[in-house]
């Protein structure tokens, strides 16, 4: 008996030491220790702020402990608001904190100074550019480090509606296979008429036109695509437009994430990886040019910026009202979803970004949000594991379950527009990190609405540069006034294709 005694006092007194021990080196109690039980399994905490992402992120934590013996995904939906500020107070305070977080690639530098990420292991390596578009690897760039992985993304760029464009392809190649064929049937007439014979009234040519392919159409489709808005303001001079068709062109001309296009293959905000403030050209020839465009296509598409919102736009577009628009990702899941309501009957597809003239080119903008392992975490190879994973999922499913695009090439997507805005993305300008340039987006897109309601396009985006490079230095900033581009020899650049056309 007193044996037995003393072997559970043993036992007893061993629990309390080792107890002891957990505490003073991590905090957390014997029982919360997951390590030190093989048969239980270390939960790497994942937090998010978007409920759209629930369906997703539990689904791949199912499949990831069921093919993962040591470890477990636990998704936590939290609060957006003071995020990064939650994360620390966690992090520092509590047991449940986050060992993997997902946050816009623009508040990266935020974490990195605040020790709540850090340079990943081997991420040159898994970051290839033949995985990821240069885009996500730029996102995740900070001071030449990889500090978080790429992990879904929304860009902009131009959709259209393809049943127009297909019934135009229709109508044109009629049009001409008719012409050809009254040619032909002159010809017989006057070959006729020359041997002495006097064809009947109604004779005709026996030959049938040619039957017109699907295949034919595509390709006169792609050949009209608009490469530029000039081409979109030609194609608007020649459109036989529907009765329901209110507008060719239209798109929030009040929201900076449809509009950056204009400015972005000129505009250098924190260099490729957005993450260098001695890297910072916003007011420049080009920029006033590009933004002299801008205004002036308030000529040809009277948009009403105090009316208008991205909601609105989209809404006209899947109704027919609307032939091009300016959209995100979102759109798609919109438009599938008035098909499945039979509220749509039309096609539509996603093209390129267009340049603005033949002699301005264009670039969208992107945000990436990121898988983040935490700087303080002490699963950070497990971590890393699980961000790795879901960074390497090529089901489709982040789309089919939450309506998300994967920031990395070889996913298998049932709609083929989604494919296309990979590309756009690939090419994309990421926001920039600089904590510095952070309200540049509020002060772009205020100037964006003054210049299309009529001001001053020069002195406005002097302004903006001013007070940004003045949060820069940290001083009082004047810029030198440029000299203004020639008016008339933008508006040339814009119009003349349609004139030539004319």
């Amino acid at each position: 008996m007193r044996i037995k005694i003393r072997i559970i006092s043993i036992i007893l007194v061993a629990c309390a030491l080792l107890g002891t021990y957990v505490y003073a080196r991590s905090d957390r109690s014997i029982f919360e220790d997951y390590s030190l039980f093989s048969g239980n399994k270390t939960t790497v905490r994942l937090w998010y702020t978007d409920d759209t992402m629930t369906p997703y992120l539990q689904s791949k934590a199912v499949a990831y402990s069921e093919s993962n013996s040591k470890v477990r995904i636990e998704p936590v939906l939290v609060s957006g608001l003071e995020y990064l500020e939650a994360i620390n107070k966690a992090s520092v305070n509590e047991d449940n904190y986050p060992d993997l977080y997902i946050i816009t690639n623009d508040s990266l530098e935020k974490a990195y100074l605040a020790g709540l990420a850090t340079e990943i292991e081997g991420g040159g390596e898994f970051l290839s550019k033949g995985v990821f578009p240069d885009a996500a690897i730029n996102s995740v760039t900070y001071k030449g480090k990889k500090i978080a992985y790429p992990f879904y993304f929304e860009t902009s760029s131009l959709i259209y509606n393809k049943t127009y464009l297909e019934n135009m392809a229709v109508e044109n190649m009629q049009t001409e296979l008719d012409a050809a064929e009254g040619e032909a049937a002159q010809e017989e007439t006057d070959e006729a008429v020359s041997e002495g014979e006097i064809p009947e009234e109604d004779a005709a040519s026996e030959d049938v036109n040619p039957e017109i392919t699907q295949g034919m159409i595509d390709e006169v489709v792609a050949e009209n695509l608009p490469l530029n808005i000039s081409d979109i303001l030609k194609f608007a001079e020649n459109y036989n437009a529907p009765e329901q068709v209110e507008a060719v062109f239209k798109w929030d001309v009040t929201d900076i994430f449809y509009n950056y296009f204009f400015v972005g293959n000129y505009m250098n905000v924190g260099g490729e990886a957005g993450d260098d403030v001695n890297q910072i050209d916003i007011y420049n020839t080009d920029t006033i040019s590009c933004m002299k465009i801008y205004q002036q296509l308030n000529q040809f598409f009277a948009i009403d910026a105090d009316s208008i919102d991205y909601d609105k736009v989209v809404q006209d577009f899947i109704d027919g009202k609307v032939v091009f628009t300016i959209a995100t990702t979102d759109i798609i899941k919109k438009i599938d979803d008035a098909k499945a309501s039979g509220e749509c009957d039309f096609e539509f597809a996603v093209a390129d970004m267009p340049g603005l003239t033949g002699d301005f080119g264009s670039r969208t903008m992107s945000v990436t949000e990121c898988l983040v392992v935490n700087g303080l975490s002490e699963n950070a190879v497990e971590a890393n594991e699980v961000a790795r994973y879901l960074c390497s999922d090529n089901s489709g499913d982040i789309y089919k379950l939450s309506n998300k695009v994967a920031a990395h090439y070889g996913v298998q997507y049932d709609n083929p527009n989604l494919a296309t805005f990979v590309g756009v993305y690939a090419d994309s300008v990421p926001m920039p990190k600089t904590i510095e340039t952070s309200n540049l987006w509020m002060e772009l897109e205020i100037a964006f609405t003054k210049i299309w309601n009529g001001e001053d396009c020069n002195s406005t985006l002097k302004n903006v540069c001013e007070s940004i490079m003045t949060q820069v230095t940290g001083s009082p900033y004047t810029a030198e006034a440029l000299p203004d581009p020639d008016d008339d020899a933008i508006t040339a650049g814009l119009t003349e294709d349609v004139e030539d056309n004319d």
